[in-house]
């Protein structure tokens, strides 16, 4: 979306991650001249007021970051993007699975199975203290050209020939 001017980040203040994205999202705004319109969602309860901002806003695409309260909502979040044209990006494959048009990020699914082998070593008598510290490894791109389609976007065939899976 090269014509892309403004942008609306859904975060939650409380997570201490979102924290440090929110420096990297304005930091990439800035570069890209993009005006980034931040809106604090603690709760499901915050849903519609965020959603009455960005309404307000007349942003032009959206990102949510990762967390649990987007996760939960992520079918009243994605029917808001379609009824309002909003492309966006996800963390989540389960919004794009909701009708969202991509997600990047890790392979829950892989640090699930991770986090299963250290309870294992844990219930085997293994220090928690011993156990290393792990990053995501396995990341996934999730591209939904259906979603893309009803947005007018063209999906260029070189981020479709990199998506990890792509929804029709």
């Amino acid at each position: 979306m090269p014509k892309l001017a403004q942008l609306a980040v859904f975060w939650n203040p409380d997570n201490p991650f979102h924290v440090i994205s929110v420096k990297q999202v304005q930091a990439a705004g800035d570069l890209l001249t993009i005006k980034v319109h931040f809106v604090a969602v603690r709760t499901s309860e915050d849903i519609e007021g965020a959603l009455a901002s960005v309404e307000q806003e007349r942003v032009e695409g959206l990102v949510v970051l990762p967390d649990r309260v987007f996760l939960h909502n992520r079918v009243r979040l994605m029917e808001f993007a379609a009824r309002h044209r909003l492309p966006g990006v996800y963390a989540y494959r389960e919004l794009v699975e909701a009708g969202g048009l991509m997600s990047y990020g890790p392979n829950y699914t892989d640090m699930h199975r991770r986090a299963a082998l250290f309870v294992d070593k844990l219930l085997r008598g293994a220090k928690a203290a011993d156990l290393p510290v792990e990053q995501p490894t396995a990341f996934e791109l999730i591209v939904n050209t259906r979603t893309a389609k009803l947005l007018g976007l063209n999906v260029p065939p070189s981020v479709l020939a990199t998506a990890d899976e792509v929804i029709e």
